[in-house]
């Protein structure tokens, strides 16, 4: 199974679309098998989940994601996992062990602009972009 989870710094973004970086993950035999971080390919509606439909990617984990990104990725038969905070190790060792555990979405629509790749400010409280 091949993972992808929205990255920035060493914690799980809230934002999906806009994070700085991937970590994408291939899981087999409940390890980690290999692991890459790459950057965000850019965020454009409809773009990311053909890309990584295109990488193989069968589940997408984020803090937040909208709606429409949300339907998309199921469009692609990628299963979207959001509510999901803290630190990448942390999150890794959850998904080996079967436990984690999705939520509510962290971000409104409009939250996530001049986050990311085009960063300036972010409306989260200090402690959520710890890294």
């Amino acid at each position: 199974m091949k993972i992808a989870i929205s990255t920035d710094g060493k914690q799980v973004s809230a934002h999906f679309g806009r994070c700085p970086t991937f970590t994408v993950l291939e899981i087999q035999d409940g390890k980690v098998i290999k692991g890459e971080e790459i950057q965000n390919p850019g965020h454009h509606p409809g773009y990311l989940p053909q890309f990584f439909h295109d990488m193989g990617v069968e589940c997408i984990i984020a803090g937040g994601m909208g709606g429409r990104a949300a339907g998309l990725f199921d469009q692609f038969g990628i299963q979207p996992i959001v509510g999901v905070t803290g630190k990448i190790e942390e999150v890794i060792s959850l998904i080996l062990n079967g436990t984690l555990e999705g939520g509510e979405s962290l971000c409104k629509p409009g939250l996530g602009k001049g986050y990311g790749i085009d960063k300036t400010e972010c409306d989260h409280e200090e402690n959520e972009q710890e890294i």
